[in-house]
């Protein structure tokens, strides 16, 4: 019974990380709808990996292999929230690299759950997906080019995100 109420739990806030991850990333970089967003998505990962802990832990055996993944895909989320919150020096980078790896984290146990009969290859589509994007992402940081609304913020004198 609790297992099946702790599985709920973690497909939930798997699920709506899944859906709030693209409205952070494609949202406007200011205070709004991406730090609402982006908040909510780092607690939902925080869920998602607590809920498979505690899992893992009633079936030791079997779901063992959950708590270096759940703790691998926390450890992303939380360097991209702190980050953003603390501001050191590079924190954009990051902040694009820990969000980016914790929704390559969830995508790929989206794809392992659902697709896992077709072998190990769906471990790797995510990573292989999504590690150049935040690569190109973190390259246009570093060139100036993003994020645009960042730069004309603090070309007035102002701050944003």
């Amino acid at each position: 019974m609790i297992e099946s109420a702790l599985l709920s739990v973690h497909i939930a806030a798997g699920a709506a990380g899944l859906v709030l991850g693209p409205v952070a990333m494609r949202a406007a970089k200011r205070a709004g709808v991406h730090t609402r967003s982006g908040e909510a998505y780092h607690w939902l990962v925080l869920a998602v990996a607590a809920s498979a802990v505690v899992l893992a832990l009633l079936d030791l055996s079997e779901l063992w292999w959950f708590l270096p993944i759940a703790v691998g895909s926390y450890a992303f989320a939380l360097l991209g929230y702190l980050a953003a919150k603390r501001r050191w020096r590079g924190w954009l980078h990051a902040h694009v690299s820990g969000q980016g790896g914790s929704y390559i984290a969830l995508v790929t146990a989206l794809l392992v759950v659902n697709l896992g009969q077709l072998g190990l290859f769906v471990w790797f589509v995510p990573t292989i997906v999504g590690s150049p994007l935040i690569a190109w992402v973190n390259y246009q940081v570093a060139i100036g080019r993003r994020p645009k609304r960042a730069r004309r913020a603090q070309a007035l004198g102002g701050a944003w995100v």
